[in-house]
């Protein structure tokens, strides 16, 4: 995923995690601020970022920090 470094920023910005406690294996739930309200921020961030909309779907599949780089491959993020 060429655009790894641009989708960590937008998680770390929208989620306000401290770069030092950032991990790629980052669950829904796992902290505090990715709560219901958190996952919208992020959502939004995500589509702003590169300029995608993503489905209903994908915003409810969207569990984790792998899976969010799944879901963005089907939006042509790569």
């Amino acid at each position: 995923m060429k655009n790894l470094a641009k989708y960590k920023e937008v998680f770390i910005q929208s989620l306000s995690i401290d770069k030092k406690k950032f991990t790629e294996k980052i669950k829904y739930n796992d902290i505090p601020e990715w709560d219901s309200i958190g996952h919208m921020t992020l959502m939004s961030a995500l589509e702003d970022s590169f300029n995608i909309t993503l489905e209903t779907d994908d915003i409810i599949d969207f569990s984790s920090f792998k899976k969010g780089i799944q879901i963005l491959k089907k939006y042509k993020v790569n």
